[in-house]
Parts: structure tokens; sequence; C-alpha cells
């Protein structure tokens, strides 16, 4: 599969929408949030209060020598200093915690969605590009509310107040020290504009990244097959190259910036300096007054430097709700509207005027019909893409039906609840897919209503017990990602052991012996036949020897049906499935 690059736009800077949505998901924590709320504003009235005492303990205390009212002000700023630091404290903590909660739950509520969501769905998705969106775009979210909005919310309202203060005090040296802000302003902007545009790059980079390496370490054995290593490293080098262009950029946007708001503040000061110091030999301005207001523009400037920075994280994190969003408004899940939830099910299944497309209306099956009684095995048998994979997806509700039903027991499946539908379907995969975790739990998935008792006596149905005792540690033995520890035909065995554990009354059998030798074919044939006694059995099987004594073989080309009958009766015909037939004899013969 292809990587196709992702280029999506950064967007507005603050996108409602996207906020509301978001606000959503604060409502649990309502009290926790106006709490941050207020600490906020209280953050944003004590930052000018250290300048002004300290202003009124030079002119009123210290320029005449009242050594009693200077200590009462250093009683004062002490206490304001430790409120100050709790408050921050508080503050920086809910932020976080809010922050933290929050892409908890939507976390759980991604993974949640992604899992109800069709297979058609995760086909047309880079794998690498789903683990971005639940694991960095969401870890990006807890930015917005400890560095993003509550923070610009303080910077803002600290803003206002500390210029409050400042033309209360002397409105003159206020617009003498404001002299700079535009060119800080000016200054801010154009980083805000250029950083936003790096910060989303950094975001497509690292799910390009992703995405890349997810699919390439899967298909490790291709590349090595194909000897592609060293062209799929250049690859790499290239997208690697393009995250660390794009973190060097926003590097060099902030070690640019950074020193010229410092230049752009000294020079304020600087002025504000000269200013005051003329009114002050001149008896206009106490010395007091222009303590503070050096002060007044630290503080001042502080937040219009942070702020920038401050908007590229709120953007981000709208970019990546957004991104979330809309991965969570994604309508291409399987709908579970029925109700019926039957203990135990007979097995007859009917197909019925049934077409199914993957994309529009391509269809890969057309107008097929037939019919399984209980007990029946049905072989489906025809050349690779004729279909046969696409019609047991089907009734499994893997995929959704285009036209046409597939009922079970006289009920479409459509109507079952769809848990209960696949409980009652044992379905064993030519790819087995293993988890990295002991047997016992890739046969049960976590089920803890299955006991070790039911997995041994599944085991020993299929032939199993024997080489999972001979493991180190038995059942508990841990299979390694994918079951890399184990042969392919001990992974089958276990995909066998793990459909019969549930005791389905419909058992589906994806060519489920085509990736085994000869000789383990052989010896799970027997368990095979075992284990669809009884049961109504659909099968797909490249070798047609397999399939011999199924009760009705149904053939299939192009997406329809060109025959059906026994394996007797259809090498009678002398039609397609006898080209089959003979082409497999003339291969094993070779």
């Amino acid at each position: 599969m292809s990587l196709a690059k992702e280029k999506e736009s950064s967007g507005e800077i603050v996108d409602t929408k996207v906020l509301k949505q978001l606000y959503r998901y604060v409502q649990p924590y309502k009290f926790q949030f106006y709490f941050l709320v207020f600490l906020t504003i209280s953050l944003a009235i004590l930052a000018p209060t250290r300048p002004y005492f300290i202003q009124v303990a030079i002119d009123d205390y210290i320029s005449v020598g009242d050594s009693q009212g200077l200590l009462k002000m250093v009683y004062i700023l002490v206490g304001l200093m430790i409120l100050q630091a709790v408050v921050q404290w508080a503050h920086t903590f809910y932020s976080g915690w809010i922050g933290q909660v929050i892409i908890r739950d939507l976390r759980v509520k991604l993974f949640d969605h992604l899992l109800k969501l069709k297979l058609k769905f995760f086909d047309n998705t880079p794998i690498g590009r789903l683990v971005t969106r639940n694991v960095s775009d969401i870890e990006t979210l807890a930015d917005v509310f400890s560095e993003g909005l509550a923070a610009i919310i303080g910077d803002l309202l600290q803003l206002v107040t500390i210029l409050g203060v400042m033309f209360y005090i002397d409105w003159k040296l206020t617009l003498v020290s404001l002299c700079t802000l535009p060119l800080m302003i000016i200054s801010t902007y154009i980083f805000k504009e250029k950083i936003k545009v790096t910060f989303n790059d950094v975001r497509n980079a690292v799910s390009n990244l992703n995405a890349f390496l997810q699919e390439h370490i899967t298909g490790m054995n291709i590349v090595q097959i194909f000897n592609r290593e060293d062209r799929e490293f250049e690859k790499f080098k290239e997208i690697n190259r393009e995250h660390r262009t794009a973190h060097i950029k926003s590097v060099l946007y902030y070690s640019i910036y950074f020193p010229v708001a410092e230049i752009i503040q000294a020079i304020g000061i600087g002025l504000v300096v000269w200013y005051g110091a003329v009114g002050v030999l001149g008896m206009d301005i106490q010395v007091g007054v222009l303590i503070s207001f050096i002060m007044y523009l630290q503080l001042f400037f502080r937040p219009i430097r942070m702020i920038a920075d401050r908007f590229n994280t709120l953007q981000m994190g709208v970019v990546s709700s957004s991104r979330i969003f809309k991965l969570l408004d994604s309508t291409e899940h399987i709908a579970n509207e029925g109700d019926f939830k039957p203990e135990k099910v007979k097995g007859h299944i009917e197909v019925k005027d049934l077409w199914f497309a993957y994309v529009d209306e391509d269809y890969v099956l057309k107008n097929i019909n037939f019919e399984v009684k209980p007990g029946q095995t049905v072989a489906l048998v025809g050349a690779t893409g004729a279909g046969k994979s696409s019609t047991i997806n089907l009734l499994s509700r893997f995929y959704e039906i285009n036209k046409g039903s597939i009922s079970i027991d006289g009920t479409d499946i459509r109507d079952f609840e769809l848990s209960t539908l696949r409980k009652h379907i044992g379905v064993v995969l030519q790819d087995v897919f293993l988890f990295s975790n002991s047997i016992y739990y890739n046969i049960t998935l976590g089920n803890p209503n299955i006991t070790r008792e039911q997995v041994l006596e599944a085991a020993e149905m299929v032939g199993a017990k024997k080489f999972i005792e001979r493991l180190p540690g038995g059942l508990d033995y841990n299979v390694m990602e994918r079951g890399a520890t184990l042969s392919v035909g001990q992974r089958q065995l276990i995909s066998f052991v793990r459909a019969m554990v549930y005791n389905p009354e419909i058992i589906i059998l994806d060519e489920a012996t085509s990736s085994v030798d000869t000789e383990t074919e052989e010896l799970i044939q027997e368990s095979i036949e075992k284990m669809m006694k009884g049961r109504t059995s659909i099968v797909i099987a490249h070798r047609l020897s397999t399939i011999q004594k199924a009760d009705q073989i149904i053939v299939l080309h192009k997406g329809e049906i060109v025959e059906t009958g026994t394996h007797e009766t259809l090498l009678e015909m002398g039609g397609y499935y006898t080209q089959l037939h003979q082409m497999q004899l003339k291969t094993m013969a070779i």
C-alpha cells in the first residue's frame, strides 16, 4: 500500500465550532473549569500589585525614613508573593488536570469509535495516521488547557490590568512606555504567522512519519524479500528530513523573535528611564514611580512575547481537535440497530439477490443466491477476486450489503444485535493475527467467561493440545507480536481453537489450511471435520481436495455464481469447476 502524505491546512486561529465541541467534554468537570477561570482572573489581578506596593514602600516610607511603615509593606509583599505562588500552583495544577482528564475521555471515545468502524475505513486509511490521531493529536489537546486557552485569557487580563494601573499612576509615563508597543505587536504578529505554518508542517510530518514507520515495520519481510532496504531507507530519510526541517524552521523563528522582543523591551525600558530620570530630576516624578514602571514594563512585555506562542499552541490544539472530531464524525460505522438476540440459532442461511461493491457501483458480487441448510457444509470456490471472501465478510457484517439480503433462520442479519450475530459465527481466516500475549489470551481474547478447561477441550478437538503443552508455560506461553515465535501451522491451529472455544453454530473457514504444509493439513483435516460436525459450515478453499465432501459447492467467477452442485456432479458438467480441478491436478503432478 502506498503512503499518501498528509497535507492539511491549519485553519483559522480560533475555530469556534471546534471550541464548542471541546467544551462538551468540559461539561462533566464544570466546577473545576470555573474554578480555573477564577484562578486565571485572580492571577491577572495579583500581577500588578507587587510593583505598586514597592512604589508605595519607596515613595511613602523609604524616602521619609519610616522603618515601621516599611516593615508593614514588607509583610504585605511577602504575603502577596505567597498568595500569588499558591494561586499560580493551583492554576498550573488544575489547567493540567482538566487537560489530562479531557484527553483521557476523548481518547477512550475515539478508540471506542474506531472499534465500530467498517473494515472498509481501515482498508483506505493508513494505520499510522490513526495512531497519530489517538496519541499525538489527542496529547496536543492537553496544551489547549494548560498552555493555550486559559493562558491566553490570563495574559490578556493581565495586560489590561497592568495598563489600567499604569495609566492611573502616570498617564504621560505610560504613553512613553508604550512607544515601542507597535514594534512589539508587529514582530509578534509576524512570528505568530510564521510559527503557525511551521507547527502545522510539524504535525503533518509526524503523521506521515508514523504512517510510514507502521507500514514498513509491519511489512518488513516484504521489504527484505525484494531487497528494498536501501530504497525504503532513502524514502524514510526524506520523510525524516522533512520532519527535521519543519522543526528547525520553528527553532529558527524562535531564535529570531525572542532576541528581537528583548531588544524592543530594552528600548522601551531605556525610554522610560530617560524620561523618568528627567522627571525625577525636575521633581515631577517620584523615584518609586519610575522603579515601578520599569517593573510594569517587564510584566507587560512578557505576556506579549508569550501570547504568540500561546496562540500557536491553541492553533495546533484546534487543528488536532478538528482532525479528531472529523474522525469521530465519520459515518463509516456499522449500524447496530437490530435488537434480535437469540441464545441459539439453527444455522439456516439464505442469500437472496445479493449485490455488493467496495467502491461506488463497481460490484464485486452480482445477484448472488444460495441456501445453506442447518448442519450442511457449503464450499465457495473460484479464482482470486471471484468474490468468495466478500461473501463471508458480508455474512458477519464486516461490510454492509448494497442490495439484497442475507438471513439466518429467516431473520435478516441486519435485525440481529451485532455482537449476538458474530457470537453465533466462528471465523477462521488464512492470515492469522496473534497479539503479543499468552496463548490463553489469544484464544479467549480476554473473555473472563471462558475457562482454561474449555480452552484445553477445544484445543484437544482441533489437535492443538499436544503442541501447546510442549511449549514453555503451555497456555501461558507468550507468542510475541503477530505470533512470531510460532510456525504458520501452529498459528493456524490456535485460530481453530479460538473459533471453537465460543462453540458457534456457524463455522466459516476462509482458506484456513492454505498457509500450512500438506503434512500439517492432513493432521488437522480430521479435526476440521469434527469441528464442522453438527454445524452449518461455509468453506473457502483453493485446494479442491479439501472440499470434496461438501454438501454443495458454489463456483464463483467475476462476482457471479456460474455453477453449483456436489464435487461429482460438477466434474460431470465439464465446466469451470472441472477446469479448476484439472489445473490443480497438473500443478500437483509437477
